[in-house]
């Protein structure tokens, strides 16, 4: 197996009691295999690496590689006709109720191939990993029918094969009830939603089940018929919930033991309590709070004094959030979220990687974790979320250090 060791790097290795970033100075990091063997401070690098090929970094920083845990990557067409709409008043509501919103990206998205939402989606992806993203969740959700739903996992399975980035992938039949089922909410869930979900377990590729939990879109009650299905065939949940107001679905998601409940703008106390009990991460996606103009914030304060993990994500898509920057998503998280950079920090990497039940893999530079690194051109973490449009990755080490 090949080793290597980089040296000369200021390291953020994200690691809970390292202090603030779980910072070193000059450290270092021993890789066999493409696993991380040993990280600490260069002077104290065990004797049997002597001889090891060294990486020199310079003295730049070396974080974890970044992880995007909630987008909408795989889609077709945009909605840049509703972003004039609510500049000239209309609600992200009252556009949905109207026919337009997640709808109108399910027409396009129906009328386009595999093929063509794999390549209308890789400068997405590229734009990503440009900025040190290594692992990216990519949801279905605007096909709303077995086959459209199914083609984009598989578009979003081939993206990860494209591109040297882990994907993982999330069943969302359960985001919109289509115009064919008006008013039919439960016979949707009967015909598609439920027997969709077992086709793509079936033909592996689902990774997690999702759903959103809001007047516009499915009760609890409906939800929770979703999760017993999904957790019946062993796939994790996760859920959209109190984004647009308080129905308990983030309480529910925790019932199930959730990965993640995503957005929480209207979380109540009793949600986080039920979260913090479940273990569930609650993923804050500022891009969507921004775009939308949104008023309430998620309750950080009381996430943070409860203990709950918190996450950050692009939610990129074409409606609510069309952002493809994950370093600008953490700078939002700060500014409109108050979060510090630490945590925002921590929101890319250790807590998004429990967001993705992947925390045993990757998120923190620890010895047993897989060598996904990225390295910046900076002199503090801090720097990740401060600056606003500017990218300082200097280069990314995936694994095999190649």
């Amino acid at each position: 197996m090949k080793r290597v060791v980089i040296t000369e790097a200021r390291l953020a290795t994200m690691t809970r009691g390292g202090g603030s970033y779980g910072l070193l100075d000059d450290g270092a990091i021993a890789i066999e295999g493409g696993r991380i063997a040993w990280a600490g401070t260069r002077a104290d690098l065990p004797g049997e690496w002597s001889g090891v090929e060294r990486i020199n970094l310079g003295g730049r920083l070396a974080t974890p590689a970044l992880i995007d845990c909630h987008t909408h990557l795989v889609h077709g067409g945009d909605r840049a006709r509703e972003f004039e709409l609510r500049l000239q008043g209309a609600s992200y509501e009252e556009i949905a109720r109207a026919g337009g919103g997640i709808l109108s990206t399910v027409t396009a998205t129906r009328h386009m191939d595999e093929e063509q939402l794999v390549v209308s989606a890789l400068p997405r992806l590229d734009a990503l990993i440009a900025e040190g993203v290594a692992t990216v969740e990519i949801k279905s959700g605007y096909g709303l029918t077995i086959e459209d739903e199914l083609k984009m996992l598989r578009a979003a399975r081939r993206l990860g094969t494209l591109r040297n980035v882990r994907v993982k992938t999330s069943y969302l039949a359960a985001h919109a009830v289509p115009p064919e089922y008006k008013d039919r909410a439960d016979a949707y869930i009967d015909e598609v939603v439920l027997p969709g979900m077992e086709a793509a377990y079936e033909a592996d590729l689902a990774d997690a089940v999702d759903g959103f939990c809001e007047s516009i879109a499915f009760s609890p009650g409906q939800m929770e018929r979703v999760f017993a299905k999904a957790q019946a065939l062993g796939l994790p949940v996760k859920l959209h919930a109190e984004q647009l107001s308080n129905l308990g679905g983030a309480k529910l998601a925790a019932s199930f033991s959730a990965l993640s409940a995503d957005h929480l703008e209207y979380l109540d106390q009793e949600g986080v309590a039920a979260m913090k009990t479940a273990g569930t991460v609650a993923v804050l996606l500022p891009g969507a709070f921004y775009t939308l103009r949104e008023t309430q914030a998620p309750p950080v304060a009381e996430l943070r004094g409860a203990g709950v993990p918190i996450a950050i994500a692009t939610d990129c898509n074409p409606g609510s959030s069309p952002l493809s920057s994950l370093l600008l998503a953490m700078n939002m998280a700060c500014t409109l979220f108050r979060l510090t950079p630490e945590e925002a920090l921590a929101g890319v990497t250790r807590e998004a990687a429990r967001a993705l039940g992947l925390a045993d893999e990757i998120g923190t530079i620890a010895p047993g974790k897989r060598a996904e690194l990225a390295v910046w051109d900076v002199e503090h973490p801090a720097e990740l979320s401060y600056r606003i449009g500017f990218n300082p990755l200097y280069r990314l080490f995936l694994g095999d250090v190649a």
